[in-house]
C-alpha cells in the first residue's frame, strides 16, 4: 500500500488501526515538503473523509514550498476506513461523524427513499445508511482521535505541542464543528465546510446555548466556516 501511494500521493504513509471501540479505520499521513531534512515539531492538521478527502486535499501539502505563499508547515493525517468497510464509508461516516442524538430529518429520509427508488442505491444500502443515522456516536469517534489516534502519532512523529487543527465537508462539517463546540483538545483551530446542521432541533443548537461565557481576554480555538453555495441554494436555482 506504501508502496502504491508514494507513486499517487509523495511523502505520504497509509497504516490501519483498531479503535478501543473496536472500529478499524485507515490513516494516511502526509508529510510536507523538507520533512527529512528538518529537526522542526510540527503541528497535525486531522482530515475526515480520508477515502475520498485524501486524494483531494493532501497534495495541496506542496504548497508550503510555493515561495510566494505563507503557509506554516504542518502534517496532514486523513482518517478513513479500511478493508471491506472502504466501500462502506458514506454509511459509516454517519455514525462517526454526527453528534450522538443528533435528530434525521424528514428530508434526509426522502433523499434516502428516492436514491433507492431511482437505483443509485439498493435496499440494503439505503437500511443501512439510516440505521447508521438513527445510532450515530461523534462522541466515540472524537475519543478515538484525541485520545488513541493522537498519542500514537506523536510517538511516531515530530509532533508540536500545540497548533493542532482538524478539517471536514457536510457531515465532516458538522463533526468540526461539534468538535469545537466540545473544545476537544489538542484542536486549536477548526475547519467546518457546510456542516450537515439539518434539524432545527439540531444537537449543535444546544451545545452553543451550553457555551459558557469568555472574558474578553480568554482564548478560545479558532472556527472557520464556509457555506456551499450550490447545497444551500439548489432549490432556489431549480425554481
Amino acid at each position: 500500500m506504501s508502496e502504491i501511494l508514494h507513486g499517487c500521493l509523495p511523502d505520504t504513509e497509509y497504516f490501519e488501526i483498531t479503535a478501543q471501540s473496536g472500529h478499524r479505520y485507515g490513516v494516511w499521513v502526509t508529510t510536507p515538503p523538507g520533512y527529512a531534512d528538518s529537526t522542526d515539531p510540527l503541528p497535525l492538521i486531522y482530515v475526515v473523509d480520508g477515502n475520498w478527502a485524501v486524494g483531494l486535499t493532501a497534495p495541496l501539502i506542496v504548497t508550503q514550498a510555493d515561495p510566494y505563499l505563507t503557509i506554516a508547515p504542518y502534517i496532514q493525517v486523513s482518517i478513513g476506513y479500511a478493508g471491506e468497510e472502504a466501500a462502506a464509508w458514506a454509511q459509516l461516516r454517519n455514525r462517526d461523524l454526527v453528534p450522538p442524538g443528533e435528530p434525521v430529518s424528514d428530508e434526509m429520509v426522502a433523499t434516502v427513499t428516492s436514491a433507492r427508488d431511482t437505483g443509485a442505491m439498493t435496499q440494503e444500502q439505503a437500511d443501512a445508511y439510516l440505521a447508521n443515522l438513527a445510532d450515530t456516536h461523534a462522541d466515540i469517534f472524537l475519543d478515538f482521535l484525541t485520545a488513541e489516534l493522537h498519542p500514537r502519532l506523536q510517538s511516531q512523529l515530530r509532533v508540536s505541542e500545540s497548533g493542532h487543527g482538524l478539517f471536514g465537508y457536510s457531515y465532516g462539517g458538522l463533526f468540526a464543528l461539534y468538535a469545537w463546540l466540545r473544545a476537544a483538545a489538542p484542536f486549536a483551530t477548526f475547519g467546518a465546510g457546510t456542516p450537515g446542521v439539518a434539524s432545527a432541533d439540531s444537537q449543535v443548537f444546544k451545545l452553543i446555548e451550553a457555551l459558557p461565557e469568555r472574558s474578553v481576554d480568554s482564548a478560545a480555538p479558532r472556527l472557520h466556516v464556509t457555506l456551499n453555495e450550490s447545497e444551500l441554494l439548489a432549490l432556489l436555482h431549480q425554481r
